[in-house]
């Protein structure tokens, strides 16, 4: 049985990310699957990385806690908005604390290169946005994928990453999400 855990990054709960976690979680659940969520935004923890990596930082008890969900997982479906072209400051802080060495990749001494101990997980990333993802991709060079894909998952060995794009939220009618949380819930049924 394949583990999911779904991970949404939008701080607003009334927010419509919350509407495409809830849809896809549906799917992944009527698959059989096994689903889990963290929803960062209900998480207690102090996103700044104060030290960098020159000191560890303990872990809150909700970040030891999701860190445990992350390690069981097989799948890991990130939902966030792009804002100003990168992520909600709420989900890097998440990264920035969780992702640390020797939890998510290994520096190897006296090297530049590195071990990466999330191989073997997979990952979506289902993002929403207020321009067309043409746009963002062309225009801007899609940074908040470049920085979850390929500098974070990739970069932990999570693989493969595939990418969602969900889009323009601002103008979409009532039918128009209704379509897209279909989308995301055929998501779901299939694992993807």
């Amino acid at each position: 049985m394949k583990k999911i855990l779904i991970i949404n990054g939008h701080p607003n709960p009334s927010s419509f990310n919350f509407a495409i976690a809830e849809s896809y979680l549906k799917g992944a659940i009527a698959s059989g699957a096994e689903v889990d969520t963290i929803t960062i935004a209900e998480l207690k923890f102090n996103p700044n990385l104060q030290f960098g990596y020159q000191k560890r930082t303990e872990l809150e008890p909700d970040l030891v806690e999701s860190w445990q969900k992350i390690q069981k997982a097989d799948h890991l479906v990130w939902i966030h908005p792009v804002w100003w072209g990168g992520l909600p400051a709420i989900t890097k802080g998440f990264i920035d604390r969780l992702f640390l060495p020797g939890m998510t990749f290994q520096y190897r001494e006296n090297s530049v290169w590195w071990d990466k101990l999330l191989k073997g997980k997979t990952a979506h990333i289902i993002t929403t946005m207020d321009q067309p993802s043409w746009y963002y991709r062309f225009f801007y060079g899609r940074p908040s994928v470049n920085q979850l894909k390929k500098t974070t998952l990739e970069f932990c060995g999570v693989k493969p990453v595939k990418v969602t794009y969900v889009g323009i939220i601002k103008t979409a009618d009532s039918s128009k999400r209704e379509k897209w949380l279909q989308k995301v819930y055929n998501l779901g049924l299939g694992n993807k």
